[in-house]
């Protein structure tokens, strides 16, 4: 089983982030499946270093170090028909790249792109709210970068 810890800077992300929170139930079923499938996904045949978690009940997060063995072809088919079965298993969105999630107080909320603009617009989020970047690549910059005020990511172009 590989951790969090045993990944390099440069391993490669992938977020799926859901279109609302996973209960405690379902992550109770769910987070075994994610190590599962990271414990097996393989490109060519050869196992890959990988790592998958949930984080905030929100946010799938997939990783493989590519100096091991690179992640190509099938093996990222394998890992976008992951998340599709979960989408079914457990009613969720995961693709919606239209949906913005942010913090307000503890809690992350995800709203329709439009929807954030609006509540820019109106004061009801600003640039110092904590959005999530979900288009980070790598694992450095996931811990550096992942969620950051709205005035230093792409999201302020959008509002």
């Amino acid at each position: 089983m590989v951790t969090y810890k045993d990944l390099p800077p440069d391993a490669k992300v992938w977020i799926y982030q859901s279109n609302r929170p996973f209960t405690d139930a379902e992550l109770k079923e769910l987070e075994p499946q994610i190590q599962t499938f990271a414990d097996e996904w393989v490109s060519h045949n050869v196992k890959l270093k990988s790592f998958g978690a949930v984080y905030l009940h929100r946010f799938i997060v997939l990783m493989v170090d590519e100096n091991q063995a690179g992640a190509s072809g099938c093996s990222i088919d394998r890992s976008v028909y992951f998340p599709k079965l979960v989408e079914r298993n457990f009613g969720v969105e995961l693709f919606d790249r239209q949906t913005f999630a942010f913090r307000q107080g503890d809690e992350v909320r995800t709203v329709p792109s439009h929807e954030f603009a609006r509540l820019y617009q109106s004061g009801a989020i600003n640039d110092e709210t904590l959005v999530f970047d979900n288009l980070v690549s790598n694992k450095e910059t996931f811990d550096k970068a992942w969620i950051k005020p709205l005035g230093e990511s792409w999201h302020k172009r959008l509002v």
